[in-house]
């Protein structure tokens, strides 16, 4: 459309650097993470999955707003903030962690990544940890600096985003490690670039630095990437459910604890340092979690599209949780989704009904992820 307005729910709903040339490059519909539009639609979503896992995808991530955290108390508030051990994050590396209130429950699950010895960026899933985070700093008397600075990432994703790097930096971009990142220049460009990326693929995410130029780079980017299949798309629902990738708000929330999504390798208990929850979650891991989430195929007709709303999970005639993600998967050629189920139902192999929207189906609890389960391909 060339009436950008027709786009606009209203102007507390920022507009990304990027969105002019989104919209010129064919997207279609946006929704709303972080109070900022972020695109939902190019198109075909089956055929955005394909672009992403043949070729190459470019999305606006800018969504994933970053919270700095600076000043001589910087490392010690960011362990503080999170129950992950980052005793040995080097420089340079990012790390998945997660945000728990001290009740256990989950606030965010972002990347976190340490630009400087003293100067970190949290990249955030949808939720407002920047006054979470300058609330505790205020009350426990941390020595830091916390903003939201001038930080807008995409996403370039798929098994050519590698060549499409290496036309833009060179062929050294190779050798950047897998949660790993680099400080580089794109013409006159400041740029923060990791091999991060929420698709289950090869890819690099890329911060600009200076809001004013989303659309230059985007150009530049998509330009570089004609010769090798590069398509203007969106985060794949298809492919990170493939992955068994977590959607915040979706698979897990402030009441869902890392005990019940298999992520006790993100929890350090016995770590000599204090973080927020941790008492809750030595007592939750003492008791065991009351649910599991699992994975599950839905015995019925390709779905349209993803769920919309929290479908049932029944067994002899009781509910024991609940589809928090579900789509039809082209690859697979089944309908795959992600629930959340009470402990004492985990049965791998046992059937469910699953009811939706237009009727009950049969399901089959299996493991996760439903493809590439050694993470190979992010590996390359």
């Amino acid at each position: 459309m060339d009436d950008l307005d027709d786009f606009c729910f209203g102007t507390q709903i920022r507009k990304s650097p990027y969105f002019e040339a989104t919209v010129k490059w064919g997207a279609k519909a946006f929704s709303v993470y972080n109070h900022m539009y972020i695109p939902r639609d190019f198109g075909d979503p089956e055929q955005n999955f394909w672009n992403l896992v043949n070729d190459a995808i470019l999305c606006d991530v800018s969504v994933e707003r970053q919270v700095e955290i600076t000043g001589p108390d910087a490392a010690v508030f960011v362990q503080y903030l999170t129950p992950r051990d980052l005793s040995q994050m080097a420089v340079g590396q990012c790390k998945y962690a997660l945000i728990t209130n001290a009740e256990g429950g989950i606030l965010n699950d972002p990347i976190i990544l340490r630009l400087e010895e003293n100067k970190f960026w949290i990249s955030l899933a949808d939720s407002d940890v920047l006054f979470w985070a300058q609330g505790l700093a205020v009350n426990a008397g941390f020595n830091v600096n916390i903003c939201e600075p001038d930080a807008s990432p995409l996403q370039l994703q798929g098994p050519r985003s590698m060549d499409v790097m290496k036309t833009l930096f060179g062929d050294e971009i190779a050798h950047l490690k897998y949660y790993w990142i680099r400080h580089l220049r794109l013409d006159d460009m400041d740029l923060i670039v990791s091999r991060t990326g929420w698709s289950s693929e090869l890819g690099y995410e890329i911060y600009l630095q200076d809001g004013a130029r989303g659309t230059e780079l985007w150009e530049k980017i998509m330009l570089a990437g004609v010769p090798f299949g590069l398509k203007a798309g969106h985060t794949s629902t298809i492919r990170r459910i493939e992955g068994g990738m977590l959607s915040y708000h979706a698979d897990m929330d402030i009441h869902t604890n890392p005990f019940e999504l298999g992520l006790e390798r993100l929890v350090a208990i016995d770590a000599p340092h204090e973080f927020v929850g941790k008492e809750a979650l030595r007592q939750i891991k003492i008791a065991g979690a009351k649910r599991k989430q699992v994975g599950l195929i839905l015995k019925t007709m390709p779905l349209s599209g993803p769920n919309t709303e929290f479908w049932p999970v029944n067994r002899d005639n009781k509910t024991i949780g609940k589809v928090t993600s579900a789509v039809y998967s082209p690859r697979l050629e089944k309908n795959i989704a992600m629930a959340m189920i009470d402990h004492q139902s985990l049965e791998i192999g046992a059937n469910v009904q699953v009811r939706m929207a237009n009727g009950v189906c049969n399901a089959e609890i299996v493991m996760l992820p439903f493809f590439d389960p050694t993470k190979n391909i992010v590996r390359v």
